[in-house]
């Protein structure tokens, strides 16, 4: 863990939390062109010099921002099924992009992605932990024989949520729990038929 993922403690914690808070606000509001330290701020009730001094730039707040949130999403729920789990996983971007703040701060974030260099990465570590979560529930479902050996847990954790997403940022059409649950079964049956298994020439 390096020293700017550190969770910090008493006041030192509540300004974080209230700076990355009027963040998330300002990007879900207006994207990154509209994140100024001192508009961050003054939402968020402390000094200037603090955010100025702690963050520096747009570019460090955003991925202090996406560490936690990485830090505090859910962690995985095991039902016992793959589907059961999968289930569940899709059922958790779902609400999350449906949501009319988180929705609009993850369009933010993905376009600020594609034209910052530190954002994407910062965007890219905060998907791979929430795959690390995840990845688990394929790797016990080969366990149990319910997928063949050699599936690619990651793989099919990106295939739950990849339809969610071309809903929220490409199609327009509604993020809801029954596109959530067609993701899972999808993403079942692609993986029982062999379709994340090892690649062969």
């Amino acid at each position: 863990m390096t020293h700017d993922m550190v969770r910090p403690g008493g006041r030192t914690a509540r300004v974080r939390e209230a700076v990355l808070r009027a963040a998330g606000d300002l990007l879900a509001e207006g994207g990154l062109d509209h994140l100024d330290l001192g508009e961050v701020a003054r939402r968020a009730e402390v000094g200037r010099t603090t955010v100025y001094r702690r963050w520096g730039t747009p570019a460090v707040l955003v991925a202090d921002l996406l560490a936690e949130m990485a830090e505090t999403s859910l962690p995985r729920t095991e039902t016992g099924s793959l589907l059961g789990d999968l289930t569940a996983n899709a059922r958790l971007v779902q609400r999350t992009l449906a949501d009319p703040r988180q929705g609009a701060l993850f369009k933010a974030l993905i376009a600020a992605a594609t034209c910052d260099a530190r954002t994407a990465e910062a965007l890219h570590r905060f998907y791979e932990i929430r795959i690390d979560e995840w990845a688990p529930c394929v790797a016990a479902a080969v366990e149990r024989g319910e997928l063949p050996a050699g599936t690619d847990a990651r793989e099919v954790v990106r295939a739950v949520s990849a339809p969610l997403y071309y809903r929220l940022l490409a199609s327009g059409d509604p993020v809801d729990e029954a596109a959530a649950d067609r993701a899972a079964r999808a993403a079942v049956a692609a993986a029982t038929a062999g379709a994340y298994g090892p690649t062969r020439c």
